[in-house]
């Protein structure tokens, strides 16, 4: 019996409201944060084979940064942040109070500080879906990986268990006049979800 996801148009429609919804949320958290007003500009919605995301993230050898976390209660899936690795940096730099360019490589004081952004943002995002559903999920620790995103991606496809062929993926930047960062942020909902999310909005 195949027992991957089957994700209609009519689930879609409604759940890129809520995506949408979510990312204007997350930037409410990552903008206390770092102390600084951002704003989530252009964020797309789209469902993508599980296989392209290397593509659309730059290729498989392209370096990056993934801050993965499952949801757990009334809406349990799969959350993964990903931020390409020099944006990464940057980012550290802000957060830690650095010059521009200090830091170098991801260490475990660097990981900690990406792995709250990845913690909060979530938070932020799964909040806002719950507010417009009703809905309860709590988000588990943060596990932060650096590598190419093709590695990133074997890791989190080996997790998934055959739940999903598909992703719905979110891009967006997060910005202001100063500075942006350019995020992804994808999810794979388990089949609970998937019930029960397409009922939310009917009469």
């Amino acid at each position: 019996m195949d027992q991957t996801l089957s994700i209609n148009s009519e689930f879609l429609n409604r759940f890129e409201g809520y995506a949408v919804e979510g990312v204007k949320s997350a930037a409410s958290g990552f903008s206390s944060m770092l102390g600084e007003s951002l704003k989530a500009q252009d964020p797309t919605f789209k469902q993508v084979p599980i296989t392209e995301i290397p593509k659309l993230l730059g290729g498989p050898e392209t370096e990056a940064v993934g801050i993965y976390l499952r949801a757990e209660g009334d809406v349990p899936c799969q959350f993964m942040l990903v931020i390409p690795l020099v944006r990464s940096m940057e980012l550290v730099d802000l957060l830690l109070d650095q010059a521009p360019g200090t830091t170098k490589e991801m260490g475990s004081l660097e990981r900690s500080a990406l792995g709250e952004i990845g913690n909060l943002t979530s938070s932020y995002f799964l909040n806002s879906i719950c507010r417009l559903t009703g809905l309860s999920v709590r988000p588990s620790p943060p596990a932060v990986m650096v590598d190419m995103v093709g590695a990133i991606m074997d890791i989190i496809i080996a997790t998934c268990g055959g739940i999903s062929d598909s992703v719905l993926l979110v891009q967006t930047k997060f910005a202001n006049e100063k500075r942006s960062f350019e995020t992804s942020f994808w999810v794979i909902p388990d089949n609970l979800s998937l019930e029960v999310l397409s009922t939310k909005g009917r009469g």
